[in-house]
């Protein structure tokens, strides 16, 4: 029989790469979070959040104005919305049922994260000036911001391995920082509204990727019930 030390050993040996993801991709995210967290309900705000959206406030002239208007609802309605749903449709109809499952559990619950949190923390709005795209929900953490992560994330793993990889993870990124940009110039968020809602979408994606493991559907047929699935993949 196997002592402690080997079974240890061995388990590393065979799951670092796991427990890395584990580490880096939900961990360390989720404790950034939480240092966010107890700031906004002590203080409201960091030194850096006011200094950083005065100086993007600096930049505002009217060409700017109707770019962010018109780019910030791809955050979520006209852009991550119908993205999703495109890529849904076509999971469906290949019948990648362990792809299809990930996303839609990854996106919803991104999205029932950022409710219960904003009604949690109830962080209120920016109000240094009158934004042109007034809110009167809660800012922490920022719902534009976790969507378009949340989708990125999930397409990078979807094709994680694929030729489309690199595309998806240079476009998408850049996607990401524009919807930043957009909630920060209209000043509806605060920059920590926005990298808290970057974490937290980080740590779910990674966190359900590693429970459903989409991956796993490239290798095996996608008709094979759980089970037989799982045995397959142990033998």
């Amino acid at each position: 029989m196997r002592s402690f030390p080997q079974f240890f050993q061995q388990l590393l040996a065979a799951r670092w790469q796991s427990l890395l993801l584990l580490f880096l991709g939900v961990v360390l995210p989720l404790i950034v979070v939480e240092q966010f967290t107890i700031v906004v309900l002590n203080q409201g705000a960091f030194a850096w959040d006011r200094s950083i959206l005065f100086a993007i406030h600096s930049t505002h002239n009217p060409i700017l104005d109707r770019i962010a208007l018109m780019i910030t609802p791809l955050g979520v309605f006209y852009g991550v919305f119908p993205v999703s749903a495109v890529i849904s449709i076509g999971l469906l109809y290949q019948r990648r049922w362990r792809k299809l499952t990930y996303l839609l559990v990854t996106l919803l619950g991104s999205a029932m994260i950022n409710r219960i949190a904003k009604v949690w923390l109830h962080r209120d709005r920016p109000d240094f000036w009158d934004s042109l795209t007034p809110h009167t929900d809660f800012s922490f953490p920022s719902g534009h911001a976790m969507s378009s992560m949340t989708l990125v994330a999930v397409l990078v793993i979807l094709a994680w391995g694929s030729r489309w990889c690199g595309w998806i993870s240079a476009i998408g990124g850049l996607f990401v920082l524009v919807i930043a940009w957009t909630r920060l110039y209209l000043g509806v968020h605060f920059p920590s509204d926005i990298l808290a809602g970057w974490m937290i979408s980080l740590a779910w994606s990674i966190g359900v990727r590693l429970v459903i493991r989409p991956q796993l559907e490239s290798s095996i047929d996608q008709t094979t019930v759980l089970p037989d699935e799982l045995q397959s993949t142990q033998s």
